[in-house]
């Protein structure tokens, strides 16, 4: 049995929302170093603020400024801090209750330990020394010694070019492992073959295999090659041009059932226009030297298959 493979993988994309009025509010505040909560109809102030009341669910726009200073209601030591946390060294993550407000507003604390920390304790906004209307324009909270206070920022400035949106970078780092049927399907790609693995109870056979039948639900072991050559089930028209990928649209991204298979994997399709791309075309694998997987799947030159040979594989 080959070994399992593993490999550390990527997720991350830019998220882009634009702001409703009171977020909008709050982040603007930020930016000119003036904290605003939005006030309730029975009277609390809530930080960070929020459009609607979460216990009665009515509209709230009544914004209001509270003060730089808070005690700590909770907290959390933080040994080992990630990327794209607040502070490079070990930290606390804190709930602050600003003086002002009825709720806490989740930040780093910059402290020399978890002793230094505890609940109840005053801190104050530590403000980063360039500000873009996020929450991150509050580097973090530090002690509060009882020397002076913060300076305030401006409100009557909140009105100036308003934030309207943000972009906040998602990414997911991790490890991951196919699995003992998808390590043998990807090292049987490494010889220019397609492996798959056929259920004991149903006999169908599924590619890429699943180490068990997703119908039936019992464990797959039996190996089998299927292809090279396959079928198009169905297809799309890509015109939108991917970053650093270097195809030039537009391109056909296809579903193809390979010959053997009972499960289509996709693939794109090549050497041919893509206007004459359809359903039922049959196509082969073409590989690139070096390459693990094929580049792209090109017509053999055969009719098409019969709608009913493949109209189960859709």
């Amino acid at each position: 049995m080959p070994e399992v493979l593993k490999a550390p993988l990527v997720v991350e994309f830019p998220f882009t929302r634009s702001l409703g009025p009171v977020q909008s509010a709050f982040l603007t505040g930020l930016r000119e170093r003036v904290v605003l909560g939005v006030r309730t109809g029975d009277g609390r102030t809530l930080v960070p603020p929020v459009e609607y009341d979460p216990v009665t669910a009515e509209e709230i726009h009544d914004l209001v400024p509270v003060a730089p200073t808070g005690t700590v209601t909770t907290w959390a030591w933080n040994h080992a801090p990630r990327r794209g946390q607040p502070l490079a060294t070990p930290f606390a993550w804190v709930l602050v209750r600003l003086d002002g407000a009825d709720t806490a507003l989740l930040h780093a604390l910059d402290a020399p330990g978890p002793d230094a920390v505890r609940t109840g304790m005053r801190v104050r906004i530590r403000w980063a020394a360039e500000r873009v209307g996020a929450i991150t324009d509050i580097a973090c909270f530090e002690p509060d010694d009882g020397g002076p206070a913060p300076a305030d920022g401006d409100p009557g400035a909140l009105a100036e070019d308003p934030v309207t949106g943000i972009v906040a970078p998602a990414r997911l780092d991790y490890t991951y492992s196919p699995g003992r049927a998808q390590s043998a399907y990807i090292a049987a790609l490494s010889t220019r073959r397609t492996v798959g693995e056929r259920c004991p109870s149903c006999r169908k056979v599924y590619v890429p295999p699943r180490g068990a039948c997703p119908t039936c639900g019992v464990p797959t072991a039996e190996r089998v090659e299927v292809g090279p050559r396959g079928t198009v089930t169905t297809f799309c028209i890509v015109n939108i041009k991917a970053k650093n990928l270097d195809i030039e649209v537009p391109y056909v991204y296809a579903h193809i059932a390979l010959d053997g298979a009972d499960l289509a994997l996709h693939g794109r399709i090549g050497g041919i226009p893509y206007d004459q791309v359809r359903m039922g075309l049959r196509v082969e694998p073409v590989w690139t030297e070096g390459a693990r997987y094929p580049d792209h799947y090109r017509p053999t030159g055969e009719p098409d298959a019969d709608y009913d040979v493949y109209k189960e594989l859709l």
